[in-house]
């Protein structure tokens, strides 16, 4: 079975208002199986430029997980709480064959 990972890149235009979401939204996805292993922190460029953008990435066991959470009645009621204070670009990538590792 293929992991799957969320990726998302945030351009956050009200920090303030955009908390709300932030609160919220890590407990949701654990409900739904998912596990954030990075939340915005500061990035280091290591080669070309960055346009500032937040990276935001969530681990799921498998892609239709992913998208249980990502379709969900809950989830979009939580998506209402980032109206107005963003800009994102979100990828849903396959992971690792855990198969292949045991």
């Amino acid at each position: 079975m293929m992991s799957a990972c969320l990726i998302v890149e945030a351009k956050i235009t009200d920090p303030d208002r955009f908390m709300a979401y932030v609160e919220a939204v890590p407990v949701l996805a654990a409900q739904f199986g998912g596990e954030y292993v990075v939340l915005g922190g500061d990035a280091e460029i290591l080669k070309d430029e960055w346009n500032g953008e937040k990276i935001v990435c969530h681990w799921w066991s498998d892609r239709a997980s992913a998208r249980r959470f990502w379709n969900s009645a809950e989830y979009a009621e939580a998506r209402k709480l980032r109206i107005g204070t963003d800009h994102f670009r979100v990828m849903l990538v396959e992971g690792l064959n855990h198969e292949l590792l045991v």
